[in-house]
């Protein structure tokens, strides 16, 4: 699992910083969570291939987390794209973004497909047979979700050794990776467990973008491997928090420890502040594991 994190600011775009926008590599899929401006240049400084993107998850309607969509839309189009592309977003954002093709008479000419979200309770979004991806419902001064990515459990390991030893035919050997046991010609049955080893452990990423603190999410997130939790504001302007409808780095990492999450990664950090190393700082009194990100930072797990 590998996290490009292309933008982590809030608010207004600055010349070395980007708002939010962010790349996840799970399983095989390449999902991109958010868009602000400036989200396609940093695709392409950090080498990460256009076509490859199939799904976009907007977590809200404020511009620092999908101006950036319109011209990314745009750009497929003019790189002659025809692979189909969904977006998952609030409703809205279907009237938004297509408005602005009809407007500049810049149709797609590849399948465009919006799942718009207007559901104020976890719901699955995506899944496949390798990951699913849930919304994580947050509060905001809008409606607003976050996104849960799980893999799936895959396949259980073969022991050669062990089936080779019975002579088992290859014909069984999905089935066995599956975890079925083994019947033999006289009647023995040789457990799964005896023959494989069991499936790598999955993984999950929980992106949660703008929110108050709340705790009704924690039972969603409980045990990620990964949470990207933002705050915004250190203590010192906590009082900001409630009516803005954002977190602190104190509250982020309260979250991340009542979850019990691997991870935390802190972002969406407010640009009056010049150190971002003082968020780890402070999330660091609350919970241990506390990584910081910045554009153009890369995380694997």
């Amino acid at each position: 699992m590998k996290l490009t994190i292309l933008g982590c600011y809030s608010a207004t775009p600055r010349t070395f910083t980007n708002p939010t926008s962010q790349v996840l590599e799970i399983n095989n899929h390449i999902f991109l969570i958010d868009c602000g401006e400036g989200t396609q240049v940093e695709l392409r400084r950090n080498k990460i291939k256009f076509s490859r993107i199939k799904h976009i998850f907007i977590s809200h309607l404020h511009g620092d987390h999908f101006f950036g969509l319109i011209g990314l839309v745009s750009t497929f189009r003019l790189l002659g794209r025809d692979a189909p592309l969904h977006i998952h977003g609030p409703k809205g954002i279907k009237e938004v973004i297509t408005l602005q093709l009809k407007l500049s008479n810049s149709w797609t000419d590849y399948p465009l497909y919006f799942h718009e979200l207007t559901n104020a309770e976890s719901e699955i979004v995506f899944e496949d047979e390798k990951v699913v991806v849930r919304t994580i419902p947050l509060q905001h001064r809008v409606y607003c979700n976050g996104f849960l990515f799980q893999e799936k459990p895959g396949d259980r390991t073969l022991l050669i050794d062990k089936v080779s030893n019975y002579n088992i035919d290859k014909a069984y050997y999905r089935g066995i990776k599956k975890g079925k046991d083994v019947v033999l010609d006289n009647g023995t049955i040789i457990s799964n467990e005896e023959l494989t080893s069991p499936p790598k452990p999955v993984k999950s990423y929980a992106f949660c973008s703008d929110t108050k603190y709340n705790e009704e999410k924690i039972p969603l997130i409980k045990d990620v491997t990964v949470l990207y939790h933002e705050s915004t504001f250190l203590e010192s302007h906590k009082h900001l928090c409630a009516k803005t409808g954002h977190s602190s780095a104190i509250e982020a990492a309260t979250i991340a420890k009542k979850a019990n999450v691997g991870s935390l990664i802190l972002g969406h950090y407010s640009t009056r502040y010049e150190n971002i190393e003082l968020f780890r700082e402070e999330a660091k009194t609350v919970f241990d594991d506390v990584e910081i990100a910045d554009d153009g930072k890369v995380f694997e797990y």
